[in-house]
């Protein structure tokens, strides 16, 4: 039986904690719902199980994929127990429509869909408001990163849209585009950290184009639980 210990770590939306294996960890999923760099906050009873659930799911059809991540098992309806891993401090974003902060900061319409899959890195820094940045920012100055381990990480996250888009096809769902982070396990491997789900992907119905992520949220559209219990419903998860 796992043992939780003291926490480690806090971000906007979950915790972590120790555990009494020094290489596992329980990353606890809260209920809080932040965007625009935390200036936007509020507390959705539930969100924090549906993301739990769901990204249990999509890390098991990925690793099916001989893709390694952090994810070990479901401990609870809000925990997981993943690996430890040392997190690189940046933010991979997978772009297959215009849309968010890329329509806006070039200027274009949302729903273009792009004809190759755009590959994006930020600089995880909250007081810098996570700057877009380059693969020698990342490499040369910032120095996070090695050349080879970025091509890895970009090899793997174009490996990881094509999964994700293949397992949202079936329920008539576009990806949009979503987020990854990655980091170095104990033996300092790179490995997929975090968490995949509606808070971290943007999710179109096919039909409609209805918003079923965090965008809810975000532009004040209400329904953000309808949207993710629509997304559980449609791949067959059962939270109860």
């Amino acid at each position: 039986m796992t043992v939780k210990l003291e926490k480690i770590y806090e971000g906007k939306a979950k915790i972590l904690y120790k555990t009494e294996k020094e290489d596992e960890i329980i990353q606890y999923f809260k209920d809080d719902a932040t965007a625009f760099n935390n200036l936007k906050k509020d507390n959705i009873k539930g969100k924090g199980v549906l993301n739990n659930f769901i990204s249990e799911y999509i890390m098991n059809e990925i690793a099916k994929h001989n893709i390694a991540t952090h994810f070990i098992k479901r401990l609870s309806k809000n925990e997981q127990l993943v690996k430890k891993a040392k997190i690189i401090p940046l933010e991979i974003i997978i772009r297959n429509i215009t849309a968010g902060s890329l329509a806006k900061r070039l200027g274009i319409d949302e729903g273009i869909e792009i004809n190759n899959p755009i590959f994006e890195i930020c600089y995880k820094e909250d007081k810098l408001s996570d700057p877009i940045i380059n693969d020698d920012h990342a490499i040369k100055l910032l120095k996070v990163i090695d050349e080879a381990g970025l091509n890895h990480i970009k090899k793997l996250s174009f490996a990881i849209n094509q999964i994700l888009k293949e397992i949202f096809n079936k329920i008539n769902i576009k990806l949009v585009d979503f987020k990854l982070e990655f980091g170095f396990d104990i033996d300092n491997n790179i490995i997929l950290a975090d968490e995949i789900s509606p808070d971290s992907c943007r999710l179109w119905d096919k039909d409609s184009n209805e918003k079923l992520d965090k965008d809810r949220f975000r532009r004040d559209m209400g329904g953000l639980i309808d949207a993710y219990e629509e997304v559980a419903r449609r791949l067959k998860i059962n939270i109860n």
